[in-house]
């Protein structure tokens, strides 16, 4: 893309000091594959761009940013107008790389990022992105929308991206609906008919939004039995899954049932995501069985 940036003249700048892996909220782990190296076992130049362009998107989800219904929502495009690397070390075969990304800088129209590929605590590669906020149909350049400039900025200062929102159906519903059927209906294939049912009305829900104010993640809490609470309808907006909004809002509907008094609250979870509620504190109560085609396992944690 070609566009004149007024705010970000290209002119040649002191040589800046090579980033130290604490600068750097947001990583992306990876391991180098056989493709990407040479004869020699060492990652071909070329590749690292890649790396800090993968570690872009997970940036992104960093940010609870959706990044096509963002740029939608923002009227605008992220064009890269400019990428420089700085080699340090090599990475080989097999070595394990955590690519780290921050927003330096936000001009009238363009955004700066600072990369930094590290080994350990060893800075193997630093880099640059300028990426210019554009009128996708014209491509020429637009200010950075201010709801844009705040996240980026609050992101770096350490603040949180998402808001839990508790309610009930008639508050939260459209949203909560919304996000389910995206998952549970159009991703997964359940049918329309199965993933909605009577008990939305009586049960407590739960949802993420960005600070856009867009949903990115969804659940509810039910009263199983008296001081026992279920919790379900658990669903993440597949571009943002992988970072731990699931989480906040896992801890979310808990907190929830132990305001109510619950003394232990139960789920059945699909076996994919077993593993996400271990981590939470929920042990396996039984034998797995098939629901709408997808294995699931009984899973319960005492309050």
């Amino acid at each position: 893309m070609q566009t004149p940036h007024p705010d970000l003249p290209l002119a040649a700048a002191p040589t800046p000091r090579p980033p130290a892996r604490s600068h750097f909220r947001c990583f992306h782990r990876l391991r180098v594959r056989w493709a990407e190296v040479d004869m020699q076992k060492i990652v071909f130049n070329a590749h690292y761009l890649m790396y800090i362009d993968t570690a872009m998107s997970e940036y992104w989800r960093a940010l609870a940013l959706p990044y096509e219904a963002s740029m939608l929502t923002l009227g605008g495009e992220m064009y890269v107008k400019k990428a420089t690397v700085e080699y340090h070390a090599s990475a080989r075969l097999d070595d394990a790389l955590d690519v780290g990304l921050r927003c330096v800088r936000v001009g009238r129209s363009s955004c700066v990022f600072e990369a930094g590929v590290f080994s350990g605590d060893q800075l193997l590669v630093s880099g640059e992105l300028v990426y210019v906020f554009a009128d996708p149909a014209t491509q020429t350049s637009r200010p950075v929308p201010p709801a844009l400039r705040v996240i980026f900025e609050g992101f770096e200062a350490g603040a949180d991206m998402v808001e839990v929102r508790t309610g009930d159906w008639n508050t939260l519903g459209r949203d909560a609906g919304r996000l389910r059927t995206a998952v549970f209906v159009r991703e997964q294939g359940i049918p329309a008919e199965v993933e909605a049912d009577a008990l939305d009305a009586s049960a407590r829900h739960a949802v993420a939004y960005n600070r856009l104010g867009m949903p990115v993640a969804t659940g509810r809490l039910l009263q199983e039995a008296p001081g026992v609470g279920r919790i379900g309808r658990m669903a993440v907006d597949r571009s943002v899954r992988g970072s731990q909004w699931g989480r906040q809002l896992l801890d979310a509907l808990v907190a929830a049932a132990q305001a109510r008094g619950d003394k232990e609250v139960q789920l059945h979870a699909q076996r994919a995501a077993e593993g996400f509620y271990r981590r939470a504190g929920f042990a396996v109560v039984g034998e797995p069985w098939e629901e709408a085609g997808i294995s699931h396992i009984a899973m319960a944690r005492r309050l």
